[in-house]
């Protein structure tokens, strides 16, 4: 397995968790019960075996919650949180975490989706590719429950696709995991509106050839944003 090398990670985990709202309660949708442990003990045990330097947490909802949860859990590396004042989002959130990250590339993922790649072979990748944001892309067998994306021949992005639940067959979809380069975090700094999404407002207008798509292949994808997927993840995840 290839290594982080010690970089930035920043974990989106904000959202109010609508969908899902019916089975978790007060629960916060990222210390959803997973294979017996909450969601985000396995995500940051997963970064730090991979060796990632330390973890930033976006938080918004029940933020105090996901705070209290880690003053009681000895975590395997750093973890910083930085709370929304209000809901800001997700562009706008990972906007807010900037003057907190060291500098380098920065890998950023969405605190509800799990995906089982190999992620220092993904930073290798990007760092080959040498664009200033890559995308990691997951083969899935029927994208009608999820936005496509179309990989141009020399691997960039060529466009994201809306969800079409019409839509029959297999593609790409955006494992909601991304690399960023500092030239990448600093137009998003410059990001203009109260709550951009970083995948509407910010990554679908970069310019042509600034997205590179690495493809994780074989890997499992799961979102535990609903009943039925979270119900899925037991067997994925742990």
């Amino acid at each position: 397995m290839a290594d982080l090398d010690g970089i930035d990670v920043v974990i989106l985990a904000g959202g109010l968790g609508t969908r899902i709202r019916a089975v978790l309660g007060d629960t916060p949708k990222v210390l959803a019960p997973v294979a017996g442990r909450p969601f985000l003990d396995h995500l940051i045990d997963r970064l730090a075996a991979a060796g990632a330097g330390r973890v930033v947490l976006s938080l918004g909802h029940l933020a105090g919650r996901v705070l209290r949860h880690l003053e009681q859990r000895d975590e395997p590396l750093p973890v910083l949180a930085v709370v929304e004042p209000r809901p800001m989002g997700t562009g706008g959130a990972l906007r807010l975490t900037l003057p907190r990250l060291g500098g380098g590339t920065v890998l950023v993922m969405n605190g509800d989706t799990w995906v089982d790649a190999d992620l220092g072979t993904f930073l290798a990748d990007h760092r080959q590719a040498g664009r200033p944001v890559s995308l990691l892309c997951v083969e899935v067998p029927d994208c009608a429950r999820y936005g496509r994306v179309v990989r141009a021949p020399d691997g960039g992005l060529a466009r994201f696709v809306e969800k079409d639940p019409d839509y029959r067959g297999a593609g790409l979809i955006n494992g909601g995991i991304y690399l960023f380069e500092p030239a990448a975090l600093a137009l998003l700094a410059g990001l203009k509106g109260e709550a951009p999404s970083l995948e509407r407002d910010f990554l679908a207008t970069l310019p042509e050839g600034a997205i590179h798509c690495h493809v994780a292949r074989g890997a499992t994808f799961i979102d535990i944003g609903t009943p039925e997927s979270l119900g899925e993840a037991d067997s994925v995840v742990g």
